[in-house]
């Protein structure tokens, strides 16, 4: 075990050091939005009673890769599969390359393999919340036509 701060976390991450999953590498790049605790603190503390959202990251498969979508995305279903039941299973010919440069809405975590993610938000979060920031472990650039 080491304690690690979430920037120190995921440079482990990014040099292969430690693994984590999607959802956690994406939690580790919300909490980078803080330099200590006591700021974390204070801000969960402010925005408890807010509310919170259920999500269900849907796959989207692509040759080079998949796209994990977060709710917000502009390709994510309108009625996701939360329970698991109908088996949905998304999935394209394009590169990832190509539906990131043609896309403007993001909320998705891109891996192109187990050790290369990257967070891409550019909505506003719901409740009050803090949006990752986006972290990416290659030199894409995909920027939003927002």
């Amino acid at each position: 075990f080491q304690w690690s701060s979430p920037p120190e976390a995921i440079e482990r991450f990014k040099s292969q050091e430690i693994w984590f999953p999607p959802p956690q590498f994406y939690e580790l790049c919300r909490l980078c939005n803080f330099s200590s605790l006591r700021e974390l603190q204070k801000f969960s503390s402010a925005r408890a009673l807010e509310g919170c959202e259920r999500w269900m990251p849907v796959m989207l498969s692509a040759p080079d890769g998949s796209i994990q979508l977060l709710p917000g995305d502009e390709l994510y279903p309108e009625d996701p599969d939360h329970t698991g039941e109908k088996k949905i299973i998304m999935s394209t010919d394009k590169k990832i390359e190509d539906l990131m440069k043609e896309g403007g809405i993001f909320h998705r975590i891109v891996i192109k393999n187990i050790n290369n993610l990257a967070v891409y938000v550019n909505i506003q979060a719901k409740y009050k919340h803090i949006n990752p920031l986006m972290m990416k472990n290659d030199n894409s650039d995909y920027t939003s036509r927002l």
